[in-house]
């Protein structure tokens, strides 16, 4: 997935990535472990370009496995209902 500049950016590839992974019949919880894995390399490499990103790459590195899990999934629903659109 692109690394984007903004949330909104950040935001809007999610849900196209989202309706792709809908469309190839994955579940609900099979995205939110593909948004874990997600969570996961960006907290480990990737330099935060908004502070959207920041916050959640903090609030990843504090997190134990179950709230990693509640956050990833948080994200995937708020992308889903079309929030997030920050600007």
């Amino acid at each position: 997935m692109p690394y984007t500049d903004t949330f909104s950016e950040f935001t809007s590839e999610l849900a196209s990535r989202l309706n792709t992974a809908r469309k190839a019949g994955m579940s609900q919880q099979e995205i939110v472990s593909r948004a874990e894995d997600v969570g996961d390399w960006l907290a480990r490499g990737v330099e935060p370009k908004s502070p959207e990103q920041r916050l959640l790459k903090e609030m990843w590195a504090v997190s134990d496995n179950q709230e990693q899990k509640a956050i990833a999934s948080a994200l995937v629903k708020l992308v889903q209902k079309g929030g997030g659109q920050v600007h």
